[in-house]
């Protein structure tokens, strides 16, 4: 009988796989997580600076999104637009 070394060998390489994968994720997730993670928009760290977009006012946020849904058209947006980047000088 083979109680020692070799009982239930079946069981080793999946739990093995398992703890291979777990140790993987705990890497990426705390790699994520002191590199600044993600914003409510799923934008990476700093993004702004490198794709050159200045900070939005929330003004501009909900109008971009009423122009995304199809609420407004291109000339009322353009408007619009106009209007609060006045406000803003």
């Amino acid at each position: 009988m083979m109680w020692g070394n070799g009982y239930n060998m079946a069981w080793g390489w999946p739990v093995g796989l398992l703890m291979m994968v777990a140790i993987v994720l705990l890497i990426v997730l705390a790699v994520r997580t002191f590199a600044g993670g993600t914003d409510r928009a799923g934008r990476r760290g700093n993004t702004s600076v490198v794709s050159g977009e200045s900070e939005r006012s929330p003004a501009r946020q909900i109008l971009d999104d009423r122009f995304a849904k199809g609420e407004l058209d291109a000339t009322e947006y353009r408007e619009r637009l106009k209007v609060i980047d006045e406000k803003a000088r």
